[in-house]
């Protein structure tokens, strides 16, 4: 995609989350939270009337608030979806999505490497339900194509959010459209500003909302958008019985957050591909994870944001290198103002969970860094001297 197209897709960000369409109470440039659990009726007529689907209004916050559908509408915007709903967090979007659409004895495609609480969700609840999970390098387009007739739908995540790999979208939503197959992307990492699934062909997006949406690291939250039927069937069949909502407080501060939304990522990408680069050329460190160091993004990625990883020799001692360190702090979130670091021994174990034998498939030696707006060259004097204290 052309710096052109990027620059339109940022200013059209730019205007949907610089203004709402209504102005708010009193003029007030931030809308007002409706902090409510219930909205009343003027009449009987009216209450019987909604409660039997002839007229649409809030009822109960558990189902809808003003404050949380002015965040939906906002998200459905930027992902040129038709709907969009907001859950209390990233796992709750990802089991909402799934769940609305399978049933015992289903097959779900999956790219390897994804998210290690989603991992552990496909080999925990998704198999005691009798749901068949087969994960594939989601880089091999014959291998995807291959394992996928008769599925039910195709997970993605692009970039995957350990190995960082970035996946041809397009092409593998393409996959799953000719095999009747729904698919459903975890955009968390890439966000709107960089990323639009739905124009590539896909048909659910979710984000852990907690993450770059957020921004403040004050807020757990997950969102859901992609063509108004399929959202409608989520609402419907798995909100209103499992309670995952979001509350107004929470899309409040989301909000907030969407606002300095691309001035962030951008700063964000900047001072992640400096630091990729620096640690490329580091003796110590034998692999780069980041996706603009090795090839061309593919179609549709049009930046990179501040999450990546890499691999350090048998040389440094991970443990001491992360205590080492100063200015990261060891997080196993991301998308905030601070910079983050987890090794991929402790998310191997979060995957696992109790059960050892389960395995995502990071490598042993690898390192996540949450680059956050510190400054780039204060970030790599400590990633200097903790890899220099570290050494063996």
């Amino acid at each position: 995609m052309s710096l052109d197209t990027r620059d339109s897709e940022l200013k059209r960000a730019q205007r949907l989350l610089a203004h709402d369409e209504e102005a708010h109470a009193g003029e007030a440039v931030v809308p007002a939270i409706a902090q409510t659990s219930l909205f009343t009726f003027a009449s009987y007529a009216e209450m019987a009337d909604t409660f039997a689907g002839n007229r649409s209004r809030n009822v109960y916050s558990r189902t809808t608030n003003p404050t949380v559908t002015l965040f939906e509408q906002k998200i459905a915007a930027l992902e040129h979806a038709e709907d969009a709903i907001g859950f209390p967090s990233g796992m709750a979007a990802i089991s909402g999505a799934v769940l609305a659409f399978v049933q015992p004895q289903d097959r779900i495609v999956c790219v390897r490497h994804v998210y290690p609480d989603a991992y552990r969700f496909f080999e925990t609840l998704l198999k005691k339900f009798g749901v068949i999970v087969e994960y594939v390098d989601g880089s091999d387009l014959p291998a995807v194509e291959a394992a996928l007739p008769g599925a039910k739908l195709l997970y993605l995540e692009s970039p995957t959010s350990w190995t960082i790999q970035a996946l041809d979208v397009g092409a593998l939503s393409a996959l799953a459209r000719r095999h009747g197959a729904l698919s459903v992307i975890d955009n968390s990492w890439a966000t709107p500003i960089f990323q639009r699934p739905i124009t590539l062909g896909v048909d659910l997006v979710l984000h852990s909302a907690s993450k770059y949406i957020g921004g403040h690291s004050d807020t757990v939250a997950g969102v859901l958008a992609g063509r108004g039927e399929l959202i409608s069937q989520v609402r419907r069949t798995i909100c209103p019985y499992i309670g995952a909502k979001l509350g107004p407080f929470e899309a409040w501060l989301l909000l907030r957050g969407l606002r300095t939304l691309p001035v962030r990522v951008l700063a964000h990408e900047a001072s992640a591909l400096d630091l990729a680069r620096r640690l490329a050329t580091h003796p110590r460190v034998s692999a780069v994870h980041h996706p603009k160091l090795h090839a061309p993004l593919p179609a549709g990625l049009t930046g990179t944001t501040g999450l990546f990883s890499f691999e350090v020799d048998a040389a440094i001692d991970i443990p001491l290198f992360c205590d080492t360190l100063e200015l990261f702090q060891l997080g196993v979130s991301w998308g905030g103002h601070e910079s983050l670091i987890i090794p991929a021994l402790i998310a191997r174990a979060q995957a696992a969970g109790p059960n050892s034998a389960l395995d995502f498939g990071v490598p042993a030696r690898m390192i996540r860094l949450s680059i956050g707006l510190e400054g780039t060259d204060t970030l790599w004097s400590d990633l200097e001297q903790g890899l220099k204290r570290a050494a063996r």
